[in-house]
């Protein structure tokens, strides 16, 4: 992770100004942001004002609310009780007040007159001590965007190879049972053969591009030419769509460079669901192409069930489906559009969608030309 140098923000804490300017030039540094309270009051409003202060150099003897006061209010509130405080006291070191000062928060003591050098270097280990504080929740925030991000390709993908594998068996169960009832004759053989054995060869190659994404960073991941015809028009086939669903691609369809898989599963994902979910004698499945400046816009269209405003937005989350009565009573765990819509912003485009309850749906999205 590359270290960005941002400030360290000292809040420094005493009645008498000239305390402040006196702590503020002996502390004064490179990326160091101070800021100044005159009284207990004026600290906590400036610690709920400024959540990204590091440091608190408190003075303990201050009139209406002294330094115990203060840390005290700080350590019981959940957003502030993590903040260092360093109590700057002229009271004695007796164990009472050393006591009392680290049972309501403090870290540290500084005893007043400050010793220049002291004060610097202890100031300089709470500031390092920060640093590798923020670090560390840094790393731990992208670890937690990492795993979420493998959640979701775990999913996605399993979604992907079920559809073509599924494809296989009832192609193979087909043929055991037309085999069974009536013999099949060699060009029926020969076709479902074919079929399967495209689609499984299909599924190797998924596999084989999976095992390779998951190896690389986005950054070292292949871009290479796309047929997005070609693409789509395996897609449709190796989906073994009912014989009363018609797929079309309206129009040409374009060749560009790109991040084979991720493009795939968009496409196959919206397809699939499109064939899946139709509830029309008649079912047709269209998919298309709008070239713009920068992108291409895609498009999945179908002639289903439609889907209402109130549903649309439950199907941007994980796992959201859709009730529209098409969809069958075991199969609703839909890898959830939100997913498709990660893809496709991460190219930096917008996912969209346009349908009308009874008449069917159309999925709009931009995926921009490397």
């Amino acid at each position: 992770m590359t270290d960005v140098q941002t400030d360290f923000v000292i809040l420094l804490v005493d009645d008498r100004e000239e305390n402040l300017i006196s702590l503020e030039e002996m502390l004064a540094q490179e990326n160091r942001v101070f800021l100044r309270a005159l009284s207990g009051n004026d600290a906590l409003k400036l610690v709920l004002r400024n959540p990204q202060i590091g440091l608190i150099l408190l003075d303990v003897q201050m009139p209406e609310m002294d330094g115990f006061e203060v840390a005290r209010i700080l350590k019981s509130n959940p957003k502030t009780r993590d903040i260092s405080i360093i109590f700057v006291t002229a009271l004695n070191k007796e164990q009472q007040y050393v006591l009392k000062g680290y049972d309501e928060g403090a870290v540290d003591y500084l005893q007043k007159p400050l010793d220049i050098r002291v004060t610097q270097a202890k100031v300089s280990v709470f500031e390092k001590l920060y640093r590798y504080q923020t670090q560390l929740k840094q790393t731990a925030d992208a670890l937690r965007k990492t795993n979420k991000q493998l959640e979701n390709f775990v999913y996605i993908v399993a979604h992907d190879l079920k559809s073509p594998l599924n494809g296989v068996i009832g192609m193979l169960s087909l043929m055991q049972m037309q085999n069974e009832e009536e013999g099949l004759n060699k060009e029926e053989l020969r076709e479902y053969l074919g079929l399967s054995q495209r689609a499984s060869y299909h599924l190797s190659g998924m596999i084989s591009e999976i095992l390779d994404y998951s190896r690389k960073s986005l950054s070292e991941q292949t871009i290479e030419e796309v047929d997005v015809q070609e693409m789509v028009t395996q897609i449709f086939q190796l989906l073994f769509p009912p014989k009363n669903i018609r797929t079309a691609i309206n129009g040409t369809m374009p060749r560009f460079q790109t991040r084979k898989l991720k493009l795939q599963q968009v496409f196959q994902n919206l397809i699939s669901n499109a064939i899946k979910y139709n509830d029309k004698a008649n079912g047709l499945v269209e998919v298309g192409c709008t070239e713009k400046n920068e992108f291409y816009e895609f498009y999945v269209r179908d002639n289903g069930p439609g889907i209402s405003l109130q549903e649309q937005s439950n199907l941007f989350t994980l796992f959201g489906v859709s009730q529209a009565p098409s969809q069958t009573r075991d199969d609703k765990t839909g890898v959830g559009l939100n997913i498709l819509k990660v893809l496709v912003e991460e190219q930096g485009g917008k996912f969209r969608i346009d349908s009308t309850v009874g008449e069917g749906s159309t999925f709009f999205f931009d995926w921009y030309k490397l």
